[in-house]
């Protein structure tokens, strides 16, 4: 019988040093981001009932899902998303809460991807939601913070892409498709498949509504695709092109504009709960979106509170990964000074350490017994100091 003992569960993995420093990193600067801004923490259960992600508007495919069942039989799940337990509470807890209210969160999300998708089944997800407030203006809030956020990880090629969730489900509706067919176009859409693409929309009897999907999924680039839909898609998705149109324009306004562009065909997946602008953030050395949003205005109502939203959500997983590639791996500094001390100096070395502590340093005590051994170490840490404690007094070293 194999054994397991000595690896991890597929789409898990152990993070040590380098790695850690990157991803406390990045969420000790989100998290100054957010409250910066006036928004609140929440943590909620790393298990949640099945019900919270099982409905028209917030259906996961229970092929994602990591279930088990709690000690009366009810089927649970290792919490796959931060907004739908944030909308629960919205609908319980907060439910009489003056509005709008600004939350942040940050903890670790379980998702069972399909193997060798490079992605993470286990990561940490940090984001924020407005709950209620005007749509356009939260909206711009949620978008500026995103670029701050986007800024903050230090990445020198950055960009948004900026759409509306809106525009596919509206002009996919008149060719009349069945859930199957409509989640297969939908994949050609947002993946950019045209081939497949072509020869599917070349079955449709509604040729005309054919042809726009068709240049839906090729609308992608700066400004002048809004001003090409505006001349060729129907009058029916003409409020939302516009609505992107002002968000892309008032992103110019901020000294945004060189890192966003447009994409129409962005046309989520099924169950997806967005309802108007969502919004893509990659950065270099990272070939999948590190932060997603979106407005999503049906969602809460399920829980009982008819509200607006909108929010995103940051992979600190990949924006860690992404860190550390730029950086070469080597993150942790080397600690200040190596403290040493003979047998007979232990007690005296450590009250030494915890003064250089004090005076804002980072001290390290050696636990080795030998003094070459000790001056090795601190060699391999890369610390240029070493503090002898003997009965005789303290003596310092400059390693090189």
């Amino acid at each position: 019988m194999k054994r397991y003992d000595l690896m991890t569960p597929e789409g898990t993995r152990d993070l040590i040093f380098d790695e850690c420093a990157a991803l406390r990193g990045i969420s000790e600067k989100l998290r100054r981001i957010y409250t910066s801004h006036g928004y609140s923490e929440v943590i909620t259960p790393g298990l949640e009932f099945f019900d919270v992600f099982n409905n028209k508007s917030r259906h996961y495919p229970q092929e994602v899902l990591y279930k088990l069942t709690d000690g009366k039989g009810r089927l649970m799940v290792m919490r796959p998303d931060s907004t739908m337990p944030i909308a629960r509470i919205v609908g319980t807890r907060l439910r009489t809460s003056p509005m709008p209210l600004k939350l942040f969160y940050d903890q670790t999300i379980y998702r069972a991807n399909p193997k060798e998708s490079g992605r993470d089944d286990e990561f940490f997800q940090s984001g924020i939601e407005i709950i209620g407030g005007d749509v356009m203006r939260s909206d711009m809030e949620a978008l500026s913070i995103a670029a701050e956020v986007m800024q903050s990880l230090e990445a020198d090629d950055h960009r948004f892409e900026i759409g509306d969730s809106g525009i596919f489900p509206m002009l996919a509706a008149k060719l009349g498709l069945g859930d199957a067919e409509l989640d297969e176009l939908r994949e050609y859409v947002q993946l950019k498949t045209y081939p497949a693409l072509d020869e599917m929309l070349s079955r449709m009897e509604n040729k005309q509504y054919a042809g726009y999907i068709g240049r839906l999924a090729r609308m992608f680039g700066g400004r002048e695709v809004l001003e090409e839909a505006e001349k060729t898609m129907p009058d029916e998705v003409m409020p939302l092109i516009r609505s992107v149109k002002s968000v892309y324009d008032t992103m110019s306004e901020l000294g945004m504009g060189g890192s966003v562009s447009v994409d129409l065909g962005i046309a989520g997946k099924s169950g997806d709960y967005y309802t108007g602008i969502v919004f893509n953030g990659y950065v270099a050395g990272y070939g999948m979106p590190v932060l997603k949003g979106g407005r999503y205005d049906r969602l809460i109502a399920d829980f009982g509170v008819d509200t607006p939203a909108t929010g995103f959500a940051v992979n600190e997983n990949a924006a860690a990964e992404a860190l550390l590639k730029r950086s070469g791996g080597m993150l942790l500094p080397a600690p200040d000074v190596m403290i040493w001390s003979d047998d007979e100096s232990v007690a005296r070395s450590i009250v030494h350490c915890r003064r250089l502590i004090a005076e804002g340093l980072t001290a390290e005590y050696s636990d080795l017994a030998d003094i070459g051994a000790a001056r090795e170490f601190a060699k391999t840490k890369g610390c240029k100091r070493l503090d002898i404690v003997t009965a005789s007094g303290i003596t310092t070293e400059t390693i090189k």
